[in-house]
């Protein structure tokens, strides 16, 4: 059946210029404040169009747009057609040229200067045979960039200190989702498997905190490393209604918070400076904000809030306490007990008792008391209609070329009907398309149209795959790799991972690595009946499709 299109964004948020990307965000900080108030006078519009470069009366059109529109950046991106004054904006094989050698020949301790960075940008793009840019547009692609990395990256640390803010205090938070914090960590309890109740390690938890009440917003509990995805999910659970993920353990407690925050603060982890999060915080209206170097105390809140949810932790039969010296002769593998679902449970309930409880912090209160004291002052929370398209938004991106069979991605051929008029339409000029695709799952891609800007939904072209992971994928393609295969294909490649299927399954005794990634494959033992996209926590039941691998941009 010819998967349906879902128009996820209005405008073409990913397809934008990183030109026209910084102007859309520049406009936002500025109007968005503005588009709150109920009449903005003139000397407010004033500010804002000295701000911008713009007159008063752009100012006012910029306000309308925005409040008419999804509130979102994408709202005052400009707008460009095909022809007319958008033909001067470069192509994006030219564009990805003059960030890469930016990247690599300018950001460098020799300081080169514009113009040898200029000569490199025309003697590559000679040679790729696309048309030269202008010497201006690279040096304004340059003075676009933050002062404070160029000078971090060209002259040192020292040298970009008075750019950077200073302080000791963290700034002070008075509302509720004002500021969310995030991190990551390993629990301190060996779980079991579901089948045979066998050791299969420690998993990760994801939290976020809302600061100013000091309430738990999102949590996501897996056996995977932390990564972009896991931020995603996490995200997805802060933002929606919990009742019917509740509902799905089976637990009648109260978790009433939730809403999309208005900036996330965050340690300086690879996961939380991905292409992906970024852009879909900005597309969100959400800020990213980072712990300083050399300041722990800044992440002190979520810091705290995960050392008392391990001491809980180390109640629990199987707990591994957070060093061997408090362990001492404490056997955690043979006294492990908890599946993941049931530590998931526990965790649920744990957070529900820290809400009613009195901590020993700034507030006095409880964080339940504190929230609802928070939703009277702060009034409307900001919300999120559709849960699936927030988590595309926060997916991992890699960008490939369009054939006349598809896409082929990772030794995997993925094809639908909804490709044809893309198929043509699309000549040598066309760039490449922008992908997402989710690692627990790779078994449909999502491909936005560039034109339409709608998401397409595409499988395998081979609809008798099975679902698989990325993670299965790897591991196939490494085992071909080890019995000399040079050229791998999709039948090798899924007969290669039937293979290891049987193995896990038909082992008597299957080993602690064993039984870890049969863990893993739960969620698509039912894959060959229905699709159904893993979604753990499954935050607001809301079913999550795939999006995509992280290969060439981000590390899973």
């Amino acid at each position: 059946m010819e998967p349906e299109s879902t128009k996820f964004i209005e405008q073409g948020v990913l397809t934008l210029s990183h030109e026209d990307w910084d102007l859309a965000r520049k406009r936002t900080d500025i109007i968005a404040p503005l588009a709150a108030l109920e009449t903005v006078g003139h000397q407010a519009a004033d500010e804002a169009a000295q701000e911008l470069g713009v007159s008063r009366r752009q100012i006012y059109f910029l306000i309308r747009r925005f409040r008419e529109g999804t509130r979102l950046l994408t709202d005052l991106a400009p707008k460009r057609s095909s022809g007319g004054k958008g033909k001067g904006r470069l192509p994006e094989t030219v564009e990805s040229i003059i960030r890469e050698l930016i990247r690599k020949q300018f950001m460098k301790k020799q300081k080169p200067t514009i113009a040898k960075l200029y000569k490199h940008i025309k003697k590559k793009c000679k040679v790729k045979g696309l048309s030269v840019p202008a010497r201006n547009s690279v040096a304004l692609r340059i003075k676009q960039l933050n002062p404070a990395q160029v000078i971090r990256a060209r002259e040192g640390t020292d040298a970009a200190r008075s750019l950077q803010s200073a302080g000791d205090t963290p700034p002070k938070i008075t509302s509720i989702l004002e500021q969310v914090q995030i991190d990551h960590t390993v629990i301190d309890l060996i779980i079991v498997d579901e089948r045979d109740r066998q050791p299969i390690g420690r998993p990760y938890l994801t939290i976020a905190i809302d600061v100013f009440s000091r309430c738990i917003v999102g949590m996501l509990v897996t056996l995977e490393p932390p990564s972009t995805v896991s931020v995603g999910l996490c995200l997805a659970h802060m933002v929606c209604d919990k009742r019917p993920w509740l509902e799905q353990l089976q637990l009648e407690v109260d978790w009433p918070m939730s809403g999309k925050p208005r900036s996330l603060y965050l340690d300086n982890a690879a996961e939380f400076k991905s292409e992906a999060l970024r852009r879909g915080c900005e597309l969100h209206g959400i800020s990213l904000n980072y712990r300083p170097p050399g300041k722990p105390h800044y992440g002190g809140i979520i810091e705290r809030l995960i050392g008392i949810m391990m001491e809980e932790v180390h109640d629990l039969p199987g707990t591994t306490f957070s060093n061997p010296e408090e362990r001492g002769e404490y056997d955690s593998e043979k006294m492990a007990a908890m599946t993941l679902h049931e530590l998931e449970r526990w965790l649920t309930l744990a957070v529900a008792y820290y809400h009613g409880d009195t901590h020993d912090n700034d507030l006095k209160e409880p964080p339940t008391k504190r929230w609802a004291k928070g939703i009277e002052t702060s009034g409307t929370i900001p919300a999120v209609s559709n849960v699936k398209a927030f988590m595309v938004d926060f997916l991992p991106i890699i960008r490939r070329t369009l054939t006349r069979t598809g896409f082929a991605i990772d030794h995997i051929h993925y094809f639908a009907n909804a490709l044809k008029p893309l198929i043509a339409r699309r000549n040598k000029q066309t760039p490449k398309f922008l992908i997402r695709r989710d690692p627990r799952d790779i078994s449909r891609i999502w491909v936005l149209d560039t034109d339409s800007q709608n998401y397409l939904e595409i499988p395998y072209r081979s609809m008798e795959n099975p679902a698989i992971t990325l993670w299965e994928q790897r591991q196939a393609v490494k085992r071909l790799r080890e019995q000399g295969r040079d050229q791998i294909d999709e039948v090798s490649l899924f007969r290669m991972i039937d293979q290891m299927r049987t193995i896990v399954r038909d082992a008597q005794k299957a080993t602690k690595k064993r039984r870890r990634n049969n863990e893993r494959l739960k969620h698509l033992n039912d894959s060959t009946k229905k699709y159904e996209p893993a979604m753990p926590p499954e935050p607001c039941q809301t079913e999550i499709k795939p999006a995509e691998p992280f290969n060439e941009i981000e590390e899973w």
